[in-house]
């Protein structure tokens, strides 16, 4: 047991200190996710900040042969964002700022570099593999006239396709072409190169043809896609790639603005300071220390206290189990566990009667058997012997003898039927007071019922007189002579209430739980000639309830005895 104890005292001890411990780590876990998470929404909240003030500059730099419209531009982004915004030349010279910064000057290093030719990918990630802004189209932009002529064949060959069966729909490049999707087999006139492409597309290819030459490659002809923003060359050569990107950076330097600095600041305000100093991770690595040993504390004292109710159960268990009926755990606690000393002490109690009766049973079942027996024996015996005459009297007599046995057993299987809950019963509507009638008159007992009033309800007739007839043998079994045994009737509200009353001996208050118990007798010297076998009101209790009845006792020593049986009244 002290194994156990130790045991169970390291249990509580390492569950506690684990739980603390894992207390601490969640906390600490959660500190740092909660705060790498909020890094990482204000990070991504900056980055998208700043992808958008770097689109929307990039889109005019590309749009634009130069900065000088950029000024109004930085403003609107600086009032949208909240963030001060400079645009310098690459030795820092000022080209446009947000309003209030004129006293200002960005320091350290540009946060990017603002070049339509050379495009920053980890800010704007839908850029093409050669850097170029797609919106960059320079000498490629049709004029408004090659615009509706574009259109116009656009519209033509979606109309030519949706007479195919295709469904066509128009759209519009950035350079201005206009063309439709998906295509159609024999609707491509809107696929002509217009004159501002053909100019365009003749000095691109020119240059093309000089890199490739100085490369030492052969020459391949370069084409437009079909909505006019970007040159293709299907499964070329990295060597082609390069010389293409190269002739269009060329044409496209005179269109696009030059090359600049981008700063961007937030506004100054308290930042926060994220992490611990060293003095704060020390408060936290005492107050963690404080908690292991309040914890360990904790642990001792609570598995003292639930060690030692249980190390009283468990020699009361045993003793019980050495065959100490008498044992009980005497128990002071007040939590659960004097909840399961109780029903320990309750479950020994039990045991201790179940065995008295036992013993009981035992004695008066060998009483019973050994009194017929011994009488059947004896006889059996002396007529063998030839002292008695096997006449008609003597085998009456073993008759006799041999049905007290028999109705011994019939009383012991109807228990045990009634015990298994297989008592069979015909119940059917009748009228007690008829049935109270027949066996008053049958025991000539008096009868006391309310005339004209039938006492309706539902039960087995045979079994029900079975009932009536072992309390009214009992009542007069125990009454005088000069004694009265009454049988009663009446109706309480939905009940049907019968009384069997004498005005016998009584029974002592001590007795009156033990009345319905299998061969009980108030009177241990009695016999069965005298006190019947002790088994008549044991089968009646359980008559009345598989009825749905109840039975009760009242008595008193030397004025009589009433038993009270209560059944359903019918149509309840």
């Amino acid at each position: 047991m002290a194994g156990r104890r130790r045991s169970l005292r390291l249990l509580l001890l390492a569950g506690t200190v684990l739980v603390s411990a894992c207390s601490i780590a969640a906390t600490a876990w959660l500190s740092v996710q909660s705060t790498t998470r909020t890094l990482q929404a204000e990070q991504g909240r900056k980055q998208a900040e700043l992808a958008r003030v770097y689109d929307t500059v990039l889109g005019h730099g590309a749009t634009h042969r130069d900065w000088s419209g950029a000024g109004p531009l930085l403003d609107e982004l600086g009032r949208e964002t909240g963030l001060t915004i400079w645009l310098t030349t690459p030795d820092r010279g000022r080209i446009a700022a947000t309003s209030g910064t004129s006293e200002l000057e960005p320091v350290g290093q540009p946060t990017v570099v603002v070049d339509p030719l050379n495009v920053d990918l980890n800010l704007r990630g839908d850029t093409p593999p050669d850097g170029i802004d797609p919106r960059a189209v320079g000498p490629f932009r049709l004029t408004a006239q090659e615009q509706r002529e574009s259109r116009a064949r656009a519209e033509d060959d979606a109309a030519c396709a949706r007479r195919k069966g295709v469904a066509a729909e128009t759209k519009t490049g950035v350079n201005g072409r206009s063309y439709y999707e998906p295509f159609a087999s024999g609707c491509a006139s809107s696929r002509q190169y217009l004159g501002s492409e053909q100019t365009a597309l003749a000095q691109v290819d020119a240059q093309f043809a000089v890199c490739l030459s100085r490369a030492g490659m052969p020459y391949r002809p370069v084409f437009l896609e079909k909505d006019g923003s970007l040159l293709s060359l299907p499964g070329l050569a990295p060597t082609y790639e390069k010389c293409l990107t190269a002739a269009r950076r060329e044409q496209l330097a005179a269109h696009v603005a030059p090359a600049a600095f981008l700063f961007v600041e937030e506004p100054v305000v308290q930042q926060t300071v994220v992490g611990l100093p060293a003095a704060g991770v020390a408060q936290i690595a005492l107050a963690a220390s404080l908690v292991l040993v309040l914890a360990i504390a904790v642990s001792f004292l609570l598995a003292g206290r639930v060690l030692r109710p249980l190390t009283v159960l468990t020699d009361a268990a045993r003793r019980m189990r050495a065959g100490d009926l008498s044992a009980r755990a005497e128990v002071t606690a007040r939590w659960e566990v004097a909840e399961v000393a109780a029903a320990f002490n309750d479950m020994s109690e039990h045991l201790a009667r179940a065995e008295v009766l036992r013993k009981n049973m035992v004695n008066d079942l060998s009483h019973e058997l050994r009194t017929p027996l011994g009488t059947v024996r004896g006889w059996v015996i002396a007529a063998q012997e030839g002292v008695a005459e096997l006449d008609a009297d003597l085998l009456h007599l073993l008759e006799q003898e041999t049905l007290v046995l028999a109705q011994l057993v019939e009383d012991l299987q109807e228990l045990a039927a009634a015990d298994a809950g297989q008592l069979r019963l015909r119940p059917e509507p009748l009228d007690a007071a008829e049935l109270l009638a027949g066996v008053a008159a049958a025991h000539r007992v008096d009868l006391e019922v309310p005339a004209g009033r039938p006492l309706r309800t539902v039960a087995d007739p045979v079994r029900l007189r079975q009932v009536m007839r072992n309390l009214v043998v009992n009542a007069v079994q125990h009454t005088p002579p000069d004694g009265r045994v009454v049988v009663s009737g009446r109706t309480e509200g939905d009940e049907v209430v019968i009384t069997v009353s004498d005005t016998g001996h009584g029974i002592a208050a001590q007795d009156l739980p033990h009345v319905f118990d299998r061969f009980w007798r108030a009177d241990r010297s009695r016999t069965r000639a005298t006190g019947g076998r002790g088994l008549g009101l044991a089968i009646t209790k359980h008559l009345v309830q598989a009825h749905g009845g109840t039975i009760t006792v009242d008595s008193e020593v030397g004025t009589g005895t009433t038993v009270t049986v209560r059944l359903a009244r019918e149509g309840t």
